[in-house]
């Protein structure tokens, strides 16, 4: 199918891995011209290196910043001009407990997973609604609704990200931008994978069966009963990002294998 992507270009923050990586890569499949983001030189210029070698003839290229530091989130929009797609994919998690989570862990989370989506779209919606066309889409996850009792924190951001693309979907009534979520389940990022490793180390297993375990045990309302492959989240996030989903504005879509239930 073609997503008709070919004359677009799309900011992804925090992309030099995980999902944002996997993006980066369907969208340049599509004919996308893509601009990656990471924290360090070092991250940028080596996603670049395996995305250039990939894909030599597109376009390519990176900005280094952090979105939990002021200063350079200026420096980051200062670079970002015309852009037709972002993607708000930063984000971190600090697992910890509820009393032991201090002030500082909230705010940091707060600062890179929701103001970065904040703060890109302030920058970037109203050029999309001038041109009369763009994508924003922000990166949520199953905690949102799930909430795990150690990630509170983080689980509050990507609520807070849903209500935030819902209410800027409501600033484009009646124009071809549309602003939506996706919200992943456990996926089989670098974290997850360490994850897996770590724990089949401890306990004398394979990382097969701590995945089934982990889904017997933990996330047992998964219908998927495995991690989802990034690549599969960046499919529908790269959809969403074309003009073939122009009738999909203010949405929240899953791709959590079935994990929060419901109809809806």
């Amino acid at each position: 199918m073609d997503l008709q992507l070919q004359d677009k270009t799309a900011f992804i923050s925090g992309s030099t891995k995980g999902i944002g990586f996997a993006t980066a890569i369907a969208m340049l499949k599509e004919g996308t011209s893509v601009i990656i983001n990471g924290r360090t030189s070092e991250s940028v210029n080596t996603a670049l290196l395996k995305l250039r070698e990939k894909f030599p003839e597109k376009k390519i290229s990176g900005i280094v910043g952090d979105f939990g530091n002021k200063n350079q989130v200026t420096s980051i929009l200062d670079q970002i001009h015309n852009v037709d797609i972002v993607v708000n994919n930063v984000g971190i998690y600090r697992p910890n407990s509820f009393f032991e989570t201090k002030d500082e862990e909230w705010y940091e989370q707060f600062e890179i997973n929701v103001m970065s989506g904040v703060r890109l779209s302030r920058h970037i919606l109203p050029k999309m609604l001038e041109k009369n066309w763009g994508r924003i889409l922000f990166v949520s996850s199953e905690c949102a609704t799930l909430v795990p009792p150690d990630l509170m924190a983080y689980s509050m951001t990507k609520t807070a990200m849903l209500s935030i693309s819902r209410s800027l979907a409501e600033l484009t009534k009646g124009t071809n931008v549309t602003v939506n979520s996706v919200v992943p389940g456990s996926t089989l990022s670098e974290g997850a994978e360490s994850f897996l490793e770590e724990v089949a180390q401890k306990e004398d297993k394979t990382k097969e069966e701590v995945e089934t375990n982990f889904f017997k045990t933990v996330r047992t309302n998964s219908l998927l009963q495995r991690f989802a492959k990034v690549e599969e989240v960046a499919h529908t996030i790269t959809y969403l990002a074309s003009p073939l989903a122009s009738a999909t504005n203010g949405a929240a879509i899953k791709i959590d294998g079935g994990s929060s239930g419901g109809i809806l």
